[in-house]
């Protein structure tokens, strides 16, 4: 039966001094593992998406701390260790340092917002001087 943890995860991305992901894809899911080490509005990061906003949909779980999003409506929804999630379409989340968590996303819908994603980390990053690692994956 396929599983993923931090130590066997197919990729690894981090963001220096704010967040830490740990992912694979296991059939239809996009599995990813994340910890917060800073207090962060991800809302820049889905600069470009429809209405800026992330378009999929998540399942999860917090393991520490606490994880956030903003709806497309304004409201914000925090969720705290030991709570179970789902998150549809129209949001941006908000991180929490010492928060982790685990989120199940339906593949083709990870795939997007990656597509989006990671060339406003590039921006971010650059605009404020983080050396990002390059992104490790296993082989």
């Amino acid at each position: 039966m396929p599983k993923v943890s931090k130590a066997t995860a197919f990729s690894h991305q981090t963001i220096p001094g704010y967040m830490d992901t740990h992912g694979q894809e296991i059939g239809d899911w996009t599995v990813s593992i994340e910890s917060s080490f800073a207090d962060m509005d991800l809302a820049p990061f889905f600069k470009g998406a429809p209405n800026d906003q992330c378009q999929a949909n998540h399942m999860g779980y917090v393991l520490k701390g606490k994880f956030g999003i903003r709806r497309a409506d304004g409201v914000e929804e925090i969720f705290e260790a030991g709570d179970a999630f789902t998150i549809e379409p129209g949001h941006t989340p908000i991180m929490f340092a010492g928060g982790e968590y685990v989120a199940f996303t339906p593949t083709e819908e990870a795939k997007q917002e990656e597509a989006v994603v990671m060339p406003n980390v590039m921006k971010y990053a650059e605009e404020h001087g983080i050396e990002l690692p390059r992104l490790q994956t296993s082989s």
